[in-house]
């Protein structure tokens, strides 16, 4: 059977559904599943289906009535860490870092956008021509972008950031060469010692993964607030743990929940420790002053491509919602936060820390930083393909220490 020959069967094995049961409310998938067996089977009769072609034509009828059509095998291929969808007609996923165009397409526009509206309905947020761009989440936890048009020009654009079905450890990332185990000991360390941490770096690093990482460190015993745009983090070592997601306005323009309003209703649920997802805007401010009022041992990540860019990137999100002299928010920052590391994600496309900076403190208008380890890439082994170096040591003493001793953990760093 040619291709043609097999989308006119599956097209008329849905019309044939269709025709017998009221999809949404008549049966349930196993019923509707057993339904397209039969008839599948019945219509090999008329046709030479192998054992493969029949279950390939089941799935893909199934997927397409009860799932999310030829995106579901997509979804449930692990090897798959990222889908970029450019319109019905072009598909590309990441594996193992590279990117593949795959030969499938949407059977139309309109079932591209049905798939759309399907997902982000599922975590009540909306998407339209008046409101046309979204964030939303699967089910396991995986991250969604949608644009529709007028916006996408070339169709309705949805991305699908895939996570693992259990969180990274750091024992994963050592294995990979993201970190090596002194380091790792040291951030643990850290953790303990309730030092505020900032994870900075591109899109595609790795923060997230890394500061799912990071909370395993965290004592099993403490309370946990999670606050996010859409819910990702995969904390699973602390059970006293409340996680919260914005919200977006109805169709009204009423009801928005930010990211600003959920670190303030969080101090009010007598957390131990505050992890912002991500800052992108106003809400770094809130972020800082829950640093700055006993809520130590906080974590965040941002987008930036170094440290000192991530301290500016700060500064504008600050002063994008509050008329503050510069130099009194620079001092926020630098009384908040004690660590910031930095991920890149390489040439190879793998992903390593590249440099852990302690935050002196402020002097003489500007934000002092202190390097304690720094990325060295091995230019005699390192080739176009393949990026070899280590995070070493630098010669900088670690001057604020002080947490350690009150945790009465060693401070050797």
């Amino acid at each position: 059977m040619n291709l043609t020959q097999k989308e006119e069967l599956i097209k008329e094995i849905k019309q044939i559904v269709s025709d017998n049961i009221n999809i949404e409310k008549d049966c349930n998938d196993d019923e509707i599943e057993e339904l397209i067996r039969e008839i599948v089977f019945e219509k090999a009769k008329s046709y030479y289906l192998s054992i493969t072609e029949k279950q390939e034509i089941i799935s893909t009828v199934f997927n397409s009535m009860r799932r999310l059509d030829i995106l579901q095998p997509i979804l449930e291929d692990p090897s798959v860490t990222e889908i970029m969808i450019n319109g019905p007609n072009t598909i590309f996923v990441e594996k193992n870092g590279r990117v593949f165009s795959l030969d499938k397409k949407f059977e139309s526009k309109q079932k591209l956008e049905d798939i759309i509206q399907s997902i982000v309905a599922k975590v009540n947020r909306t998407v339209n021509e008046a409101s046309p761009i979204v964030d939303a989440r699967l089910e396991d936890g995986s991250r969604v972008n949608a644009v529709l048009p007028p916006i996408a020009i070339n169709g309705p654009i949805l991305t699908i950031r895939k996570f693992p079905e259990k969180p990274m450890t750091i024992d994963q990332l050592i294995k990979y060469g993201s970190i090596s185990e002194e380091v790792s000991e040291v951030l643990c360390r850290m953790v303990k010692a309730r030092y505020n941490i900032f994870i900075c770096g591109g899109t595609g690093s790795g923060k997230t993964t890394f500061l799912n990482a990071l909370s395993n460190f965290i004592p099993y015993d403490e309370r946990i607030i999670t606050i996010e745009d859409s819910a990702e983090l995969q904390i699973v070592n602390i059970k006293n743990i409340v996680s919260l997601e914005t919200r977006d306005s109805n169709t009204e323009g009423k009801g928005e929940i930010t990211i600003r309003d959920l670190i303030k209703s969080s101090l009010r649920m007598r957390p131990d420790r505050i992890i912002v997802g991500e800052v992108r805007g106003a809400e770094a401010l809130d972020m800082l002053q829950a640093m700055n009022t006993g809520h130590d041992g906080s974590l965040s990540t941002g987008h930036a491509n170094s440290t000192k860019d991530m301290l500016s990137r700060i500064e504008t999100m600050i002063l994008s919602g509050a008329s503050m002299p510069l130099d009194a928010i620079r001092q926020q920052i630098a009384s908040a936060i004690d660590i910031m590391i930095h991920l890149s994600r390489l040439r190879d496309k793998s992903r390593k820390v590249m440099e852990i900076t302690e935050v002196l403190g402020y002097k003489d208008g500007q934000i002092q930083l202190n390097p304690l380890y720094i990325f060295e890439e091995d230019s005699k082994m390192s080739t176009d393909e393949k990026v070899v170096g280590n995070l070493i040591r630098t010669k900088n003493e670690m001057i604020h220490k002080l947490k350690f001793k009150i945790a009465g953990i060693t401070d050797r760093v």
